[in-house]
C-alpha cells in the first residue's frame, strides 16, 4: 500500500505559496545531465527481501576492504589501527543514541565528552579555542572561507594549488550561493609547495589564503611567512590539515599564525569505511571565536557551585533566526568526534607522538624503497606519511593493473586532476603504521614488474 499524504491540492498549494510553477522547478540547479528521466537502469522495479540481501551481498564480495592486501591509499582518508576499546565505549547507549543536548541537566556526559575534544583539538591544532566538531573536513573548509568573507568583509579567497581537489570543489559549490571569488589552480609535480605564488597574490581585496599542511602531494612547509603576508594585508590565514596524526610531529598550523585550522578527524579512532561519515575538526584564535560556526560547548557552575556543562555561542540555524546563523551545516557528527576523543586519550601527548614518528619512519623506508625501482622519481623530499612518486607512464592504468593483483597502491593524480595532464604520471603513497615492510616490498616488487 502506498503513503502519499498529500493531494494534488495540496502539493499546488504549496507549490502556489513558494512561487514554483512545478516541483521540477526545485531541482533547477541540479544538472539535467544528472537527471533521472524514468526508473533507475538495470534495477528491477520489485524484488523479495531474500533476493535483495542477496543480491547486496554479491555487491559486497567486489569490494576490496583496506586489510585485504597491501593498501597505500591516502589523500584525505588513512588507514590507522583504531583500538577495540573505541568502538566499544561509543557504542555505549548514552553515547550511541544522544542527540543535539540542549537540556544540558540530562546531557552532561555528552557536553563533558564534546568540552574534552573541544580541548584536544584546540591544542592539537595549536590554537585557542575549537568548536564541537563538524561534518567533514571539505565542508569545514568552507565554512572557515565564509568566516574569513564575515569578519574581512571581503569576497575573495585564495586557494592553495595543493588544496584537495575535493575541498576546493566543495567551496566552489557554496560559492556559487555566496558570491565569494575563489582563486586556485593545480599543483606542479614538484618538491616545493606553491607559497611564493601565494604570497604574490595576496592584495587588499583577500579574505583568506587557505593552504593544506601537508599538501596534497605531502609536501610539508612553513607558515609563518604566509601568515604574516596575510596579516599584513589584513586578511586571513586558514590552515587545512586531513592528517591529523601528522601533528604528533609537525608544528601545529596555529603556532605559526594560522587564523582559523580546520581538518579532517578521520584518522583518529575513525575507521575509513568506504567514504564515512567522518568528524570535521575547526579551530581559530580567540578574538574570532563569536564569527565561529557550529556548537561550542562552555564549562559553567551550577546553582549549588558544581562543575558542568553547557552549550555556549551556538549560532547556528538550530539556535538562531537562519538568516543569522554563522552556519546551515547542522550535523556535527559528534559520535565521530567521540570516537576521535576516546583514541586520543587513550593515546595520550606521549602516544601521539610515538604514533607520528612510527608512521613517518615507516614512509621514509617506504620511500627509498620504491626510489629503487627503475624508471621512479620521488617527488616529494619532505613529507610526513605522504609522498608523491612520478612513474615513467600514465599512473591510472598502472594503479588499476596492481588493483588486480589485490595491492592498493595508491591515488593517482590522474584520477584527481584528470584534465591536467602533467600530473598524470604522479601517484600518492600513503604509509602508517599499519603498513608492513613485507607489503612495501610487494609493491616495489609489482611496479617494477608492471613498469618493465
Amino acid at each position: 500500500m502506498r503513503y502519499l499524504p498529500l493531494t494534488s491540492d495540496d502539493r499546488t498549494a504549496m507549490l502556489a505559496a513558494i512561487g514554483a510553477g512545478s516541483i521540477d522547478d526545485l531541482f533547477a540547479d541540479v544538472p539535467e545531465a544528472a537527471r533521472l528521466s524514468g526508473p533507475i537502469p538495470g534495477l528491477p522495479l520489485h524484488a523479495s527481501e531474500m533476493a535483495v540481501e542477496r543480491h547486496m551481498a554479491a555487491l559486497a564480495r567486489q569490494n576490496m576492504a583496506a586489510g585485504d592486501g597491501p593498501f597505500f591509499l591516502g589523500c584525505g582518508a588513512y588507514r590507522h589501527h583504531v583500538p577495540a576499546s573505541v568502538d566499544h565505549l561509543i557504542q555505549r547507549g548514552e553515547f550511541l543514541t544522544a542527540y543535539t543536548p540542549y537540556q544540558p541537566e540530562i546531557a552532561q556526559g555528552t557536553l563533558q565528552m564534546m568540552f574534552e575534544f573541544q580541548s584536544q583539538v584546540a591544542r592539537l591544532l595549536g590554537c585557542d579555542v575549537a568548536n564541537a566538531s563538524m561534518y567533514d573536513g571539505s565542508t569545514a573548509c568552507w565554512e572557515a572561507i565564509a568566516m574569513a568573507r564575515r569578519v574581512t568583509r571581503r569576497g575573495k579567497a585564495i586557494l592553495s594549488s595543493g588544496l584537495h581537489p575535493h575541498y576546493v570543489s566543495v567551496a566552489k559549490t557554496m560559492a556559487r550561493f555566496t558570491g565569494d571569488v575563489l582563486e586556485t589552480a593545480a599543483p606542479a609535480l614538484g618538491p616545493d609547495p606553491d607559497f611564493a605564488a601565494l604570497l604574490d597574490a595576496i592584495d587588499d581585496d583577500t579574505s583568506c589564503v587557505v593552504v593544506q599542511y601537508p599538501d596534497i602531494l605531502g609536501r610539508v612547509g612553513d607558515l609563518s611567512e604566509l601568515a604574516a603576508a596575510a596579516h599584513a594585508k589584513k586578511a586571513l590565514l586558514v590552515a587545512v590539515v586531513t592528517e591529523p596524526v601528522a601533528l604528533g610531529l609537525l608544528k601545529a598550523p596555529g603556532e605559526m599564525g594560522a587564523d582559523i585550522v580546520v581538518g579532517e578527524g578521520q584518522s583518529l579512532g575513525v575507521g575509513l569505511q568506504f567514504g564515512g561519515p567522518y568528524a570535521g575538526l575547526f579551530a581559530c584564535s580567540e578574538k574570532l571565536v563569536r564569527q565561529m560556526p557550529g556548537r561550542l560547548c562552555g564549562e559553567t557552575v551550577d546553582a549549588e557551585g558544581r562543575r558542568g556543562f553547557v552549550l555556549t555561542l551556538s549560532t547556528r540555524e538550530q539556535h538562531i533566526r537562519r538568516e543569522k546563523a554563522t552556519s546551515n551545516i547542522c550535523t556535527s557528527s559528534v559520535l565521530c568526534a567521540l570516537a576521535m576523543s576516546i583514541h586520543m586519550t587513550l593515546l595520550g601527548e606521549k602516544g601521539l607522538r610515538d604514533l607520528a614518528a612510527i608512521n613517518h619512519a615507516a614512509a621514509v623506508d617506504a620511500a627509498a624503497r620504491l626510489a629503487k625501482v627503475p624508471g621512479i622519481e620521488l617527488v616529494t623530499d619532505r613529507f610526513f606519511n605522504e609522498f608523491t612518486i612520478r612513474l615513467p607512464q600514465e599512473a591510472r592504468p598502472v594503479v588499476r593493473a596492481l588493483a588486480g593483483r589485490g595491492i592498493l597502491a595508491g591515488v593517482s593524480l590522474g584520477r584527481l586532476y584528470p584534465d591536467e595532464p602533467g600530473l598524470a604520471n604522479g601517484l600518492v603513497v600513503a604509509v602508517t603504521e599499519t603498513t608492513p615492510a613485507a607489503d612495501v616490498d610487494a609493491l616495489a616488487e609489482a611496479l617494477q614488474e608492471v613498469l618493465a
